[in-house]
C-alpha cells in the first residue's frame, strides 16, 4: 500500500505541486512569523540585558498608596539617598539616574526617533561606567551634552556641533561635547539618548535636586542578593523598594517577550487562515482524487484490500505531500523572517544586530503544522473512499451524492448559521469588552454554517448570472451547468475565496466607520482652530501656551492641565482651562444647567455626574494634591467624549495646588480662522520646534486616518496570502475538473465546439465560482463590519456605520480577476486535448 500511495503521489507532478503549494504558504507564514519574532525578540533581550551589566541593585521610590484625602505620590530620592547607598557594605558606587523625554533634531529640523524613543538623561561625574566616551569629554553647564554614536552616525552631528532640541516644549542650542556607546534597546531601535551633566538634567526634567532612580554597583565577590539585603537594612523600607539587577534583566525579558507576542498572535492569526483556506483546498482536491482513483480502489478492495488499508493509503500520499509542503515552507519561512527584518530596516524601524533565530520549535511547529494539516484534511475523503463497495464503485453507482446526505448537510448548515447569528446579535447588544468573545465565537459559527450551506446556495445566485452567461452562448451555458453540476465542489472552492473577502470587507466597513467617528468627534468637540502638543503625547512647558497668547492674529486661547485630586474617598483627575475662553473654543453639547467654568463653578461630564449623583447646582469638596480643600460648584453637565472629558475647572484656581504646572495640550483660536499663514506664525512663535504638533481638525483626523490606512494595508497584505492560496485552490479545482471531464470535452469538440469555445466555458466557468465566493464573502464581511460597529457604538457616541461601496466593487472585480486568471492554465489545457483520445479516456 506504502508503494502505491508513493507511486499516485508521483505519477501526478503537476497535481502534487499544486497542493504542496497551498500547504506550503501556510507553513511559511507560520515559521517565518516565528522566526521573525523570536529574532527580533531574542536581539532586544539581549541588548536589554546588556543594559544591566553595572547595575547590581536599583533602587526606585514605593509609590504611596492615596488615603483619606492625600493623594498618592512617590516620594523623592534625594542626594543623600545616595550617599547612604554607597556606603553600605558591599557597595562599591551608587549613580543616581535622572531620566525624561528630550525631542533632538537632525539636521533638517526633523525630528529624530518619531518622538517616542527620543529619551535623555544624565551623565554622572567625569567618567559614567555606563557610557563609555569614544570622542569629547563630559558636559558641564546647560549649554553642554552628550549624544550616542549611533544618532551621530545617522545624523552627522559630531563634537562641537549645535544641537536643536527640547525638553518640554521651548527650543534650546546645546553643543554637542562627547559622543558615547550605549546598550539602550531604544537607542538600538532607532531612538536616541541625550546626557546632561546631572544638576542640568534635575533642572530641565523638572527634578531639582531628586533623581528616578539609584542604581548601586556590588564590590568584587559580593553577590547580588547580599548587596540588596544591606540597602534593605539601611533604607528606609517604607519609602524605597530595592530590585536586583537579574530580576531587573528578567523582568525587561519578559516585558520584550510580552511585547512581542502581541505581533506574533496576530501574524500567526493570519497564518492560521491561510491554513485554514488551504484546508478546503487540500480536501476538495483529495475528494476528486479519490473520485478519479474510483475503481482503482474498488480493484484494490476487490483483490484482498482493507477498508483500513485504502484509507492508509490515501493518507500516506497525505503524508509524503505534507512533509514536502512543510520543508519547503520552513526554508521559505526562514527567507520571509529573514526578509521581513529588513524591510522593517528599509522602512527606517531600525532593529538590533544579531543573528537569526531558528528555534527548535518553530522547526517542530512548522513539520507538525504541514503534516497535520494535510492528513487531516484528507482523512474525510479517504474514510469515505473506503466505505465504498467495490461491485458499486466499479459501476460508478457512488457519484451521485444522495438526497439524504444533501438534506442533513443542509439541516445541519442551517442551525448553525442561525446560531452563530444569534451569538452576533446577542454580542451588539453587550457593552465593549463583554461583547468582543461571544462576536468572535459568532462569527466562527457563522462562517462555518455559511460553508456547510454553500452547496445549497450555489444554485439561487449562480442561476441569477444565466441571463448574462447566455450573451456567451454554448458556452456559457454549459458553464453555468457545470457551476451547478458537482455543488459540493463549488463550495468548496468558493469558500476558499470567501473567507478571504469576509475579513477584507469587514475590516474595511469597520475602519472606514471609525474614520467617519472621528471627523464627527472633531468636529463637535473642538471649536479652535487649533491644538498644540508634544509629539510624543508628553507635557508641554507653560511657557509654549503664553508664547502663543502673544502672537499677533490669536484671539482665545485654554490650556488644559491635569491634576490628581481626591473626592469622596476616590481618586479624580481634574481638567484645568481657561474659564472664560473654554466655551468658545468648545462645542460641548450641554444637558444641565450652563457651560460657566470660573472661581468656584466647574463643569462636569455626563458619566462621571452620573456616578457621583451629580447635577446642575451641586455642590462637592475637592481635596488638591498639595493637601488644601476646597467646595465646588457644578454650573453645568456636558455630553463627554473621547477627546474631551471630565471636571473642568479654571486655571487660576487649580494651579496654584500644582508642584510641577504643565500642559497637556493647548487650544487656539485664530482672528482668520485656521489657514497656512495662521499655522506658519503660530510655528514661528514657537521657533519651529520640531517636537510640537501644531493641528487643525482636518490635522487631527488625517493623523487617525494615517494610523487606520497603515493598519489596513498591513491587514490586506497578510489577506493576501489567503487570496494566494484561494487562487490555487480555484486553479487546482478546475485543472482536475478538466481532467475528469476529458472525455465530456472530447465529445464537444467532436461535436463542433471550438477550441476558443472550450476555453471561454473553463473561464466562465471559473469567473462564476468566483464570483459566488466573491458575493458571499462581501456579504458577510458587511454584516462582521456592522456588528462589529454597533459593539464599537456602545463607546463611541459619534460611531455611524460606513459601507465603502467604492472599494466592495473593487473587491468584487478582485474576485473576478482571481476567477480570469486561474482559468488561464486549465481553459488552455483543456483546449488543447485530442479530442480522439479524450473521447476514448476512461
Amino acid at each position: 500500500m506504502f508503494r502505491t500511495a508513493l507511486r499516485n503521489v508521483l505519477a501526478h507532478k503537476a497535481r502534487l505541486l499544486m497542493t504542496v503549494l497551498a500547504v506550503m504558504l501556510g507553513v511559511a507564514f507560520v515559521s517565518g512569523t516565528l522566526v521573525f519574532t523570536n529574532t527580533i525578540s531574542d536581539a532586544l533581550q539581549n541588548s536589554s540585558a546588556k543594559g544591566f551589566d553595572h547595575v547590581d541593585v536599583a533602587v526606585t521610590p514605593e509609590f504611596q498608596k492615596a488615603e483619606g484625602d492625600k493623594v498618592g505620590e512617590e516620594p523623592e530620592l534625594t542626594q543623600a539617598l545616595v550617599d547612604d547607598s554607597a556606603r553600605v557594605p558591599g557597595a562599591a558606587s551608587a549613580i543616581g539616574v535622572v531620566s525624561g523625554f528630550t525631542a533632538v533634531a537632525d539636521k533638517d529640523g526633523d525630528l529624530i526617533g518619531d518622538g517616542w524613543s527620543t529619551k535623555g538623561g544624565n551623565y554622572w561625574g567625569e567618567k559614567d561606567p555606563r557610557y563609555p566616551l569614544t570622542d569629547g569629554r563630559a558636559p558641564k553647564g546647560e549649554g553642554e551634552i552628550l549624544i550616542d554614536s549611533k544618532t551621530a552616525e545617522r545624523t552627522g552631528y559630531g563634537v562641537g556641533d549645535t544641537v536643536r532640541m527640547s525638553v518640554d516644549g521651548p527650543v534650546i542650542s546645546p553643543k554637542v561635547v562627547g559622543v558615547f556607546t550605549t546598550d539602550d534597546g531604544g537607542v538600538a531601535a532607532g531612538g536616541s539618548l541625550t546626557l546632561f551633566d546631572t544638576a542640568t538634567a534635575q533642572k530641565v526634567f523638572g527634578k531639582a535636586g531628586t533623581y528616578d532612580e539609584i542604581d548601586v554597583e556590588a564590590k568584587a565577590g559580593v553577590t547580588q542578593a547580599a548587596l540588596k539585603a544591606e540597602l534593605d537594612k539601611a533604607l528606609p523600607k517604607d519609602l524605597v523598594e530595592t530590585t536586583t539587577g537579574e530580576k531587573l534583566a528578567d523582568d525587561q525579558a519578559e516585558a520584550i517577550a510580552a511585547s512581542m507576542s502581541g505581533m506574533k498572535q496576530g501574524l500567526l492569526v493570519f497564518a492560521g487562515i491561510a491554513l485554514f483556506v488551504g484546508t478546503f483546498i487540500i480536501a476538495n482536491t483529495f475528494t476528486m482524487l479519490v473520485a478519479q482513483r474510483t475503481k482503482e480502489l474498488a480493484l484494490m478492495r476487490a483483490v484482498g484490500a482493507s477498508r483500513r488499508q485504502v484509507t492508509r493509503s490515501v493518507l500516506i500520499e497525505a503524508f509524503v505531500v505534507g512533509v514536502v509542503a512543510a520543508v519547503t515552507g520552513l526554508l521559505a519561512g526562514i527567507g520571509i523572517g529573514a526578509g521581513m527584518r529588513a524591510l522593517m530596516s528599509s522602512m527606517g524601524q531600525v532593529v538590533p544586530d544579531g543573528p537569526l533565530v531558528v528555534s527548535t520549535g518553530t522547526i517542530v511547529a512548522a513539520l507538525a503544522v504541514g503534516v497535520l494539516v494535510t492528513m487531516l484534511a484528507a482523512w474525510l475523503p479517504g474514510r469515505r473512499a473506503a466505505k465504498i463497495p467495490p461491485v458499486a464503485a466499479m459501476s460508478s453507482v457512488h457519484a451521485t451524492a444522495t438526497t439524504k446526505s444533501l438534506v442533513l448537510r443542509n439541516t445541519l448548515g442551517a442551525l448553525v448559521s442561525a446560531a452563530g447569528i444569534a451569538v452576533v446579535l446577542a454580542a451588539t447588544t453587550m457593552g465593549g469588552t463583554d461583547g468582543q468573545a461571544p462576536m468572535g465565537l459568532g462569527a466562527v459559527l457563522l462562517i462555518i454554517g455559511v460553508f456547510i450551506l454553500t452547496p445549497l446556495l450555489s444554485r439561487p445566485l449562480i442561476a441569477a448570472a444565466a441571463p448574462v452567461l447566455r450573451l456567451f452562448g454554448v458556452s456559457g451555458k454549459l458553464a453555468r451547468q457545470n457551476s451547478v453540476r458537482n455543488p459540493r465542489r463549488t463550495a468548496a472552492t468558493a469558500s476558499a475565496l470567501m473567507i478571504g473577502l469576509t475579513l477584507i470587507t469587514g475590516m474595511t466597513v469597520m475602519a472606514g466607520s471609525l474614520q467617519k467617528s472621528i471627523d464627527k468627534m472633531a468636529s463637535a468637540a473642538i471649536e479652535a482652530d487649533y491644538v498644540v502638543s508634544m509629539a510624543n503625547g508628553n507635557y508641554l512647558s507653560p511657557d509654549v501656551g503664553e508664547k502663543l497668547g502673544g502672537t499677533d492674529g490669536v484671539t482665545a486661547i485654554s490650556p488644559l492641565r491635569n491634576s490628581a485630586a481626591r473626592i469622596d474617598g476616590d481618586t479624580e483627575y481634574l481638567t484645568g482651562v481657561n474659564g472664560s475662553t473654554i466655551a468658545g473654543l468648545t462645542d460641548l453639547k450641554v444637558e444641565q444647567g450652563a457651560f460657566e467654568v470660573g472661581g468656584t463653578k466647574v463643569v462636569v461630564d455626563g458619566d462621571t455626574a452620573k456616578e457621583k449623583g451629580w447635577k446642575a447646582g451641586s455642590d462637592f469638596t475637592v481635596a488638591y494634591e498639595d493637601g488644601e480643600k476646597q467646595r465646588l460648584t457644578v454650573a453645568g453637565v456636558y455630553e463627554g467624549n473621547d477627546m474631551l472629558s471630565g471636571i473642568m475647572l479654571d486655571n487660576s484656581v487649580l494651579t496654584p495646588h500644582m508642584t510641577d504646572p504643565v500642559d497637556m495640550q493647548v487650544m487656539v483660536k485664530m482672528s482668520d480662522g485656521a489657514s497656512s499663514a495662521a499655522k506658519d506664525s503660530l510655528q514661528q512663535a514657537l521657533d519651529t520646534n520640531p517636537a510640537i504638533k501644531i493641528q487643525d481638525k482636518k490635522d487631527i483626523s488625517n493623523e487617525v486616518a494615517k494610523m487606520f490606512t497603515m493598519m489596513l494595508n498591513m491587514l490586506y497584505g497578510l489577506l493576501a496570502m489567503a487570496v494566494i492560496v484561494a487562487v490555487l485552490g480555484v486553479i487546482n479545482t478546475l485543472a482536475m475538473s478538466v481532467f475528469e471531464r476529458s472525455q465530456e470535452i472530447g465529445m464537444l469538440r467532436a461535436i463542433g465546439l471550438d477550441r476558443k469555445g472550450i476555453k471561454r466555458m473553463v473561464r466562465l466557468e471559473s469567473l462564476v465560482i468566483s464570483l459566488f465566493g466573491g458575493v458571499l464573502g462581501i456579504g458577510l464581511g458587511v454584516f462582521f463590519g456592522w456588528a462589529a460597529g454597533e459593539l464599537m457604538g456602545s463607546t463611541i457616541a459619534t460611531y455611524e456605520l460606513v459601507l465603502p461601496w467604492g472599494r466592495m466593487g473593487v473587491f468584487l472585480l478582485l474576485a473576478a480577476a482571481v476567477g480570469v486568471l486561474a482559468a488561464l492554465w486549465p481553459a488552455r489545457r483543456a483546449a488543447r486535448l485530442n479530442m480522439l483520445q479524450a473521447i476514448k479516456a476512461e
